[in-house]
């Protein structure tokens, strides 16, 4: 079997493919594929489960938003199904199961199609998830891919379940707004959980730092990577947006695009410091080490700048020739245990008047 990697999605399986062609890359699912459809308008909310044999029945020229959400990618059928009931194009397919897309917009008239990154915190791992959402808006329907069940959308269909807000009087595109904004909240929630992990890995600097440190910091730094290349694109798409490049976003929306772009920015900032923050620290903890090993060997160098002369004291009367004087004499063992421990205790003195120790 074939080893995933974490940083490339593996897109050689379509060597020599004709473009168009439907081949899911990305992480294998073994859950089934997941249907739901919502229509809402400003009176009701009807909410149901599809499988495939209905799919076709889903009647998007209905009064109202319809909003389809398909969990699960590995099934290709299912999205070329929905393509050819939208008039898709294939390329637009093709992008929607290669899973490892950068955030982007493309406009095609009848309809505006959207990647983005959707990012979650795995409290049980605590690593972030990184998972592709592939968004199409049209007149009035929006549909969404994602890779597997579990979102961060919940507040959106809470929202239009208990009509808060304006999202029932409002038309598809700004449903399409509120889903890229969710996505971008999360961020928010993400940034603060590494803020949060930054400040005890600082903490713990200022401490006793221990491996575990360095460790900390450079899975945070790989966190901020994957925030960044989730947010640095999707600026762009927003601004597009803004810019009037997606012609179905109308100018009551554009306002809360413009919204959701400056926070984009906001995100961008504060991953950036908390990326010099990583930086910094890393710098510190290996200072700290630096520090703790030249205050190691200090002591050492001390203790053996001591042991010198005491060894050569040692040394000088432990050749036993016949005719040193000191050998005979009774107090010669007491007297040179008295010489070596005042050339310690003068050495120890020296050094700590010079402010070596």
């Amino acid at each position: 079997m074939a080893r995933t990697s974490r940083f490339v999605r593996r897109r050689s399986v379509k060597e020599g493919m004709s473009p168009g062609t439907l081949v899911h890359i990305g992480e294998a699912s073994g859950d089934d594929v997941k249907i739901t459809c919502i229509v809402y308008g400003p009176a009701e909310v009807r909410k149901e489960a599809l499988d495939l044999a209905h799919l076709d029945a889903v009647e998007l020229k209905s009064p109202g938003v319809t909003w389809i959400n398909v969990d699960g990618l590995h099934r290709t059928e299912v999205v070329q199904r929905l393509g050819k009931k939208l008039s898709l194009h294939p390329l637009v397919l093709e992008d929607v199961v290669n899973a490892g897309q950068r955030p982007k917009l493309e406009d095609y008239g009848d309809y505006t199609f959207v990647v983005l990154r959707m990012l979650d915190y795995e409290a049980t791992s605590g690593q972030i998830t990184d998972e592709q959402v592939s968004l199409v808006l049209g007149p009035n329907w929006v549909i969404t891919f994602q890779e597997r069940p579990g979102d961060v959308f919940d507040s959106v269909r809470e929202r239009i379940e208990a009509d808060k807000g304006r999202i029932r009087r409002m038309e598809a595109d700004y449903l399409a707004y509120c889903l890229v904004d969710a996505a971008v909240d999360r961020y928010f929630s993400l940034l603060e959980v590494i803020g949060d992990r930054l400040e005890e890995i600082s903490d713990a600097i200022m401490g006793n730092p221990d491996q575990g440190v360095l460790r900390g910091l450079h899975e945070l730094r790989q966190e901020l990577m994957v925030l960044r290349r989730a947010a640095w694109p999707l600026r762009n798409v927003l601004h597009r947006m803004q810019q009037g490049q997606a012609h179905l976003i109308t100018e009551g929306t554009s306002v809360f695009v413009r919204d959701a772009y400056d926070h984009t920015v906001q995100i961008i900032d504060t991953a950036e410091t908390l990326r010099e923050m990583t930086t910094d620290l890393r710098d510190i903890y290996l200072s700290s080490l630096s520090n703790r090993m030249s205050e190691t060997m200090k002591v050492l160098t001390v203790i053996a700048t001591i042991f010198i002369p005491l060894t050569f004291i040692a040394g000088v009367y432990g050749m036993n020739f016949a005719f040193m004087p000191e050998l005979s004499w009774r107090y010669g063992y007491v007297a040179i245990l008295g010489l070596m421990a005042a050339v310690a205790g003068g050495m120890l003195l020296y050094f700590r008047r010079r402010k070596w120790l």
